[in-house]
């Protein structure tokens, strides 16, 4: 390719080419969406919108080879390009530590593998009807599970992905595991559950680590059934954790009805029951291993553990500790950047605003903890989820129909923070609203709208830079 054409591309950012259709046979691979300007990649004249087929002869089909291949200083590629339909070989060269200056659009280049399962508390289940067509996508590819952190189940893995993952050593693996005996697993997952244990022992007996995952059913895999998962990760030292969460369902299915967040009793009596797990843990590695969500703290009005009860937040993505990190945070915001809180508080005053903070119905308490500090003087506006309805209630779940139900009509002089959490990377909500529309409306309302983390730190940035004069 070099010496072809002079290569044009945009600053380090996705973009978007007008290439032709991708039609040629052997145009498979990755596709280009960015490329940093004299990177080796810019060198040898790779553009946004070609394809990096194949990586030193093998076909590229997910960022696991890519990062395997591309160790070394220099490789050898195969590009596709969409506009003259030609497949180029081409070798990249770079210095010790230097980045080759591409990326591609997304990890998987080859399809998704999907789930096999037939998981009674699925949430892809229990969407409503008429929900866009990706929120369906039940994804269960173990790459995932290595490159992003997504929990898989291990039941739709081949032998050659078995030996995959041992030969490249991906490690830590995020597994839902959620029950042990057969019959359990079988009621729980369907008729796929067992390839999932066979694999798992396979992964630990050659030394991958495992983080395990058990969606808590009452009635289904609590009580003794617990007591045997429990048992079964006591016993293998490779599961250096175990997240259990409680049930989540809508409105939109017929299953369920109830779950933790309607029993507080039950809550509490789930926290009891996996205390001594965790001791035992403790006094043997030094570390709890087995984690609650903080969900069933909030649901049995207990407080949440310290710091140190978490173990380094290996499973923070899956709701577990993320209530101590924010009021961790919290405190620690509120004590070094008081200079920052006192100029936000300042400039609202000087435009005569209140600030209005939107938050699911379950963080709103830790999270007025921060917003409605004397520091901030916010106010926290709690949003009911009718759109999924059942026991949902997270922030990063919220729609943007409740949102425009729920909040004022009238907000003028208010400064009303969006949780960017609810929205996707395209800045759509769950429900189809883009975050752009909503900000629209709610400024109609009479408003100043900001789309921010509400994590302290981040928060009090992202309101420093949209207050400044």
């Amino acid at each position: 390719m070099t010496g072809e054409r002079t290569p044009t591309v945009t600053p380090y950012a996705k973009a978007n080419a007008d290439y032709a259709p991708l039609s040629h046979p052997d145009a498979t691979g990755a596709l280009v969406t960015a490329v940093q300007p004299d990177s080796p990649a810019y060198d040898v004249g790779i553009e946004v919108g070609m394809r990096v087929v194949s990586v030193n002869g093998k076909p590229l089909d997910d960022m696991i080879t890519w990062l395997w291949e591309t160790d070394d200083d220099m490789v050898d590629l195969e590009v596709y390009d969409p506009r003259d339909e030609t497949v180029s070989p081409c070798t990249l060269e770079r210095l010790e530590g230097e980045s080759w200056g591409i990326e591609f659009d997304g990890a998987i280049f080859d399809g998704m593998r999907t789930c096999v399962n037939a998981c009674v508390f699925c949430f892809m289940t229990m969407l409503p009807k008429g929900s866009r067509d990706s929120l369906s996508i039940r994804d269960d590819d173990y790459r995932l599970s290595f490159l992003q952190g997504n929990f898989v189940t291990l039941t739709n893995m081949t032998d050659e992905d078995v030996e995959r993952v041992i030969a490249c050593g991906l490690s830590p693996m995020n597994v839902s595991l959620h029950a042990i005996t057969p019959d359990a697993r079988r009621r729980i997952m369907g008729k796929n559950a067992a390839r999932g244990i066979e694999v798992l022992e396979r992964l630990m007996h050659a030394g991958i680590e495992i983080h395990a995952q058990i969606v808590l059913c009452p009635g289904i895999n609590d009580g003794e059934e617990l007591d045997r998962t429990l048992a079964y990760c006591e016993e293998h030292e490779q599961i250096t954790s175990l997240g259990i969460v409680p049930l989540g369902f809508t409105k939109h299915q017929n299953r369920f009805s109830t779950s933790y967040s309607d029993d507080p009793e039950a809550a509490r009596a789930v926290i009891e029951h996996v205390l001594p797990y965790q001791e035992r843990a403790f006094a043997r590695f030094g570390r709890h291993t087995f984690q609650m969500s903080d969900e069933f703290y909030l649901d049995a009005h207990m407080e949440v553990p310290g710091a140190s009860w978490y173990d380094g937040y290996p499973q923070y993505y899956d709701g577990i500790g993320m209530i101590r990190s924010y009021l961790d945070d919290t405190r620690n915001a509120v004590r070094t950047r008081a200079d920052a809180l006192a100029r936000i508080a300042g400039r609202l005053a000087e435009t005569g605003r209140t600030l209005r903070v939107v938050s699911g119905t379950s963080a709103a308490d830790t999270v007025r903890g921060f917003i409605e500090h004397e520091a901030l003087g916010g106010r926290v506006i709690p949003i009911e989820n009718r759109y999924f309805g059942g026991n949902v209630d997270v922030t990063g779940l919220l729609c943007g129909c409740d949102l425009l139900d729920q909040i004022d009509r009238d907000l003028t002089d208010v400064v009303l923070i969006l949780p960017s959490v609810m929205f996707n990377t395209d800045g759509v909500t769950l429900d189809g609203y883009h975050g752009k529309n909503l900000q629209d409306e709610f400024e109609r309302r009479g408003a100043k709208v900001i789309i921010a983390s509400t994590m302290p730190f981040e928060f009090i940035d992202a309101l420093e830079d949209a207050l400044e004069p």
